[in-house]
């Protein structure tokens, strides 16, 4: 496709995501708050400014990442819980990184509109529907909504939308395309580099310190894998941190970090490499007992609990002697 039909495309998209709303709608966005969700509905809500009374953004998740947390805090990012914002005004919900079937507190709401990267369910039913798979970050779709409108992004949305492109993407590590590409040099002039490199160095807080210490206690080597430990934790998202995190080592081509969260043993798998795929790792050594897959160079494991101990006829405090043997045999 040229680039003047693919802008006529775009244009015609962000015209007809216009006819879905009117100055008296007050347009609440949902979404499951992580950078790519947060920088689209900041954009989403910037497209509407001064063509509909009120736009509220709320989420249905806590945000707990040093990072995100971070994120919030530089931009000035104003994401109340759902449950303590008044949406009794609310005539349309719009979402952005999501479908309904994502999330149980999606599917009881009745969306109008729906943006999203992630591939389509079968069912859904919105007036206005915008999924495009091919896209690595909703940032990006909402970069080109931008554009299209021939809005220049304020330095805080831009920095943003910048941040959710290189987080969903891992750096274009992961699934991308050539038109997130295009929308990370679009943004680029625009980004506050320095907020960029503050969220980035900020998965070390005051909080998480403690689980830091541990994996440097736990850390081991099994040939070029690092493997780590948790025990149990009280943040899932404490296993990613720390995954993402000892990656960095230099004699690490994988990274394995289990741990115990609420009844469920979960492992995070990180991998660099050309010829290499964690997803289907994931699935060759611990598919058997739970879910388990991912991407190429990302991939999440969720296994119950007593159906790995009684299985294996271990005790839960052994978990990690599986785990280990299993990333030996990769």
């Amino acid at each position: 496709m040229k680039p003047s039909s693919l802008a006529a495309t775009q244009i015609k998209r962000y015209k007809m995501l216009l006819e879905n709303i009117s100055g008296d709608d007050v347009i609440g966005i949902l979404i499951n708050a992580d950078p790519d969700a947060m920088a689209s509905a900041l954009a989403l809500k910037r497209l509407f400014w001064r063509k509909v009374k009120k736009t509220v953004v709320c989420r249905i998740n806590a945000i707990k990442r040093s990072d995100n947390l971070a994120m919030v805090k530089l931009l000035g990012l104003q994401i109340p819980y759902v449950n303590r914002v008044d949406t009794s005004e609310v005539t349309k919900w719009a979402t952005v990184d999501a479908q309904p079937h994502h999330n149980q507190r999606f599917a009881k709401v009745k969306f109008d509109i729906i943006i999203d990267h992630h591939p389509p369910a079968k069912d859904l039913d919105a007036p206005f529907v915008d999924i495009r798979d091919n896209f690595g970050a909703a940032s990006s779709m909402l970069t080109e909504y931008l554009r299209a409108a021939a809005i220049k992004p304020s330095a805080r949305l831009a920095t943003a939308l910048f941040y959710g492109i290189k987080t969903d993407t891992d750096n274009f590590a992961r699934t991308s395309s050539a038109n997130d590409i295009k929308a990370f040099k679009y943004l680029y002039p625009f980004v506050n580099l320095n907020i960029i490199k503050k969220i980035e160095s900020s998965e070390i807080n005051k909080k998480n310190l403690a689980a830091f210490q541990t994996a440097f206690d736990n850390l081991e080597f099994i040939g070029n894998s690092v493997y780590i430990h948790m025990g149990t934790v009280d943040n899932a998202d404490t296993l990613v941190i720390i995954a993402d995190f000892f990656l960095k080592m230099a004699e690490a081509s994988w990274c394995f970090v289990s741990g115990v969260y609420g009844h469920k043993v979960i492992i995070i798998v990180r991998n660099v490499g050309f010829r290499l795929h964690a997803g289907k790792l994931a699935q060759r050594l611990f598919g058997e007992l739970g879910s388990a897959g991912g991407h190429k160079n990302a991939a999440r494991v969720e296994m119950p609990l007593d159906m790995v101990t009684k299985k294996l006829d271990l005790p839960a405090g052994k978990i990690d002697t599986y785990i280990r043997q299993k990333i030996k045999e990769k």
